[in-house]
């Protein structure tokens, strides 16, 4: 008879916590049409640079991978440049707006070389990022589980996206390039 009471308060400790999940993310998909998607694309130029972030799709549907990239173009007068970076020239911070979470981009910072060609775009795929401590409140921790297992849930996301490089090496002067780009997409 005591295990007939532990499965049956096990049973409605699941049931409870399975509604909760289903009208959460009923919620987030109401305030979803709060927000405006501005554009899934972005580029800028600086000097002989073209940086651009681009999300594929405006909107995705949670089964869907979020296809997410970052380009690089050297477009100065030489055939071709070489620039110096950390693990990659680019960082992929996203905010999800419904929560107010930060999905953080840490990266290793070696001294990378990469050659570009002129008109070659060097293109890097997100592939996913995040963490999280026992610090961080229950909610946070919750999604940012989710998410790295599972990929985006449904929300808002803004991605404040750089790159950072720089040209130049111990024989010349070096120039330092941070170049900054902002899409957006939303996850149904």
């Amino acid at each position: 008879m005591k295990n007939m009471y532990w499965l049956l308060g096990l049973f409605v400790g699941l049931l409870f916590m399975t509604g909760c999940g289903k009208e959460e993310n009923a919620n987030n998909k109401v305030q979803l049409g709060s927000f405006s998607t501005k554009s899934p694309n972005a580029e800028v130029t600086k000097d002989d640079f073209i940086y651009r972030l681009v999300s594929e799709k405006k909107e995705y549907n949670k089964e869907e991978v979020v296809k997410l990239y970052a380009e690089l173009e050297y477009i100065g007068e030489q055939e071709e440049i070489t620039i110096y970076h950390a693990m990659s020239p680019f960082y992929f911070p996203i905010e999800e707006k419904i929560r107010g979470f930060i999905i953080h981009y840490p990266m290793a910072e070696p001294l990378i070389t990469r050659t570009l060609v002129k008109g070659e775009p060097f293109r890097e795929e997100y592939k996913g990022s995040g963490a999280y401590s026992p610090e961080d409140g229950k909610d946070y921790v919750k999604f940012m589980e989710s998410f790295i297992e599972n990929g985006f849930p449904t929300g808002y996301y803004v991605v404040n996206g750089s790159a950072d490089f720089f040209v130049g090496d111990a024989d010349e002067e070096k120039e330092n390039y941070h170049m900054e780009a902002q899409v957006d997409f939303k996850v149904y």
